[in-house]
């Protein structure tokens, strides 16, 4: 597993076009191999402009280097704390290629999963570009209410969403792990994005599944609500995945928006409910 950057509190950036406007933020990260498996397979970045979780898959020590590939890239395509669409698919379009020379032999390939949000900056107001490839999610907590982003690219989902299968149901399924996209396994990455806008008091928490098949989006929420520093917070979460059975490798990344220029008016690409 790889981890790149460290937590960072009241880290203030310039926004760009903005007339010398700034955005304040603060971040914290935490992973564990989990009770189960042997090796760590997950990876991160928190160094803006990234903020990202990556969850590899393929066997012995493929998985791993899979998720590495991923979070190096997005490193390496770092220029400053604002990216861009175009800078996240040319990293993962390296990354696939970084992962089937590292499959090697391996029959069944490599990939991961891949969530979380580049730092944009649209006509000098700062955005959380989202993107997601499998089923890590991330999540947006507004005025304290918890709410997922991502849309899993899973099975299980696909039977949600064809109302065959009941969300509350979908963790127990047998198919709850089979996803449907990833990066790596020889396809060319498909990510899904979403734009929404950076405003004071927002938080973003990201996460591999290994939380969220075992303290579930209640979970997150309940304990989103009772812990203020994005470090203890992610932290927090991981220590609770593993007390309710630790079953995979779980990592958190937080990252909490303590100010923001307040004219937005960027509109989220979200659908209401």
């Amino acid at each position: 597993m790889t981890e790149l950057g460290r937590a960072a509190a009241a880290h203030t950036i310039d926004v760009p076009g903005a007339g010398g406007a700034t955005l304040t933020l603060s971040w914290g990260a935490a992973t564990d191999i989990g009770r189960r498996r042997d090796h760590n397979e997950d990876s991160y970045i928190v160094e803006a402009p990234f903020f990202v979780v990556a969850d590899g898959m393929g066997g012995h020590l493929a998985g791993d280097r899979a998720s590495d590939a991923v979070v190096r890239r997005l490193g390496d395509a770092a220029d400053g704390p604002f990216g861009s669409r175009q800078s996240i698919q040319h990293a993962l379009l390296l990354a696939t290629a970084d992962i089937e020379r590292a499959a090697g032999g391996n029959a069944i390939g490599a990939g991961t999963t891949v969530t979380g949000l580049a730092l944009v900056a649209a006509e000098g107001q700062p955005a959380a570009l989202v993107f997601n490839v499998g089923d890590s999610r991330t999540y947006r907590v507004e005025n304290g209410t918890l709410r997922r982003i991502t849309v899993d690219h899973s099975v299980v989902q696909e039977m949600v969403d064809a109302g065959v299968l009941r969300a509350e149901d979908a963790e127990a399924h047998p198919d709850s792990n089979v996803i449907t996209r990833a990066v790596g396994f020889g396809e060319p990455p498909e990510p899904d994005w979403w734009t929404l806008p950076l405003r004071t008091g927002d938080r973003y928490i990201i996460c591999s599944d290994g939380l969220t098949k075992e303290i579930g989006d209640a979970g997150i929420s309940r304990i989103a609500a009772k812990v203020d520093d994005p470090q203890e917070l992610a932290e927090r979460l991981v220590g609770d995945a593993l007390v309710a059975g630790g079953r995979d490798n779980v990592t958190v990344v937080v990252l909490q928006v303590e100010g923001a220029p307040a004219d937005t008016d960027l509109e989220d690409t979200l659908p209401r409910p």
